[in-house]
């Protein structure tokens, strides 16, 4: 009769530590099956394009911001691939990427502006930095112009200083988290004529406050509306100004709308 009742206890045992390593197995396997699906769901890719053969200080900015954006890939599970071969804005090498950067140029060959176009007509996504909007007379590239809402460029204070920027929507997602106003860190600024604000499709989202004219010492800028961040709504893309200075990404306030805007137009959220 005991032997019985140890091979039973023994059995219990043996039941027991099977069911407790069922069940271990059963939650490892839902927390990972959880996380897979949560890096599924937040995955998109990034081709960050730069020269290193332009303005010094255009290089440094560009240096410091894949620096930024390779800690947020790290953050937010995107993928970011870096590049310095403009021929690669063509239609095969563009098409595994959900977002594209210009970080410190822009497109120059007539193949490379074509497949741009044809990239943002059908839906791709870009952010532009400063100079990477750049164009005047010279630039020959009417499609680029209406791109950016008719803007094109003016003049620019300097040398570069820092400027008190004003949110003009605070709703939406690219500014979420901003204050209705701010000191962003030194920066060269554009201004364009005509604004980009007269355009009916272009939504401003960051503008130079007025309080800072006459801004500049060498060149002056004394007057005017001067957009610094804004989107054209007809595409998927956003244009930043800032992208001249020693400490751009310097600035938590100003790094949270980087950082911002790489998730709404990676994610459309």
């Amino acid at each position: 009769m005991n032997q019985v009742r140890v091979r039973m206890k023994v059995r219990r045992r043996r039941l027991l530590s099977a069911l407790i390593q069922t069940m271990m197995a059963a939650c490892l396997a839902l927390i990972f099956s959880s996380r897979f699906a949560r890096a599924e769901e937040l995955t998109f890719k990034v081709l960050a394009f730069y020269s290193t053969g332009v303005e010094p200080d255009h290089v440094k900015t560009a240096k410091d911001a894949l620096a930024f954006y390779n800690d947020l890939a790290a953050k937010h599970n995107f993928i970011l691939d870096t590049t310095i071969d403009w021929n690669k804005l063509n239609e095969s090498d563009l098409k595994p990427y959900r977002l594209i950067l210009w970080l410190n140029n822009l497109s120059q060959t007539p193949e490379q502006r074509a497949a741009f176009e044809k990239y943002m007509e059908h839906g791709g996504g870009w952010i532009g930095f400063h100079v990477a909007a750049y164009n005047d007379k010279d630039t020959h590239w009417p499609w680029f112009v209406q791109f950016l809402g008719g803007a094109v460029f003016y003049t620019n204070n300097w040398p570069v200083l820092p400027a008190k920027l004003t949110i003009d929507d605070r709703m939406h997602p690219v500014t979420k988290g901003l204050p209705a106003t701010y000191e962003a860190p030194a920066n060269e600024w554009y201004l364009w004529k005509p604004s980009p604000r007269l355009n009916k499709d272009v939504h401003v989202l960051l503008t130079l406050d007025p309080s800072n004219y006459p801004i500049g010492k060498k060149d002056i800028i004394a007057e005017g509306d001067l957009p610094v961040v804004w989107t054209n709504t007809k595409y998927r893309m956003l244009y930043i100004n800032m992208g001249h200075g020693l400490m751009v990404y310097g600035d938590p306030t100003q790094n949270t709308l980087f950082e911002n805007a790489i998730l709404w137009l990676g994610t459309d959220k």
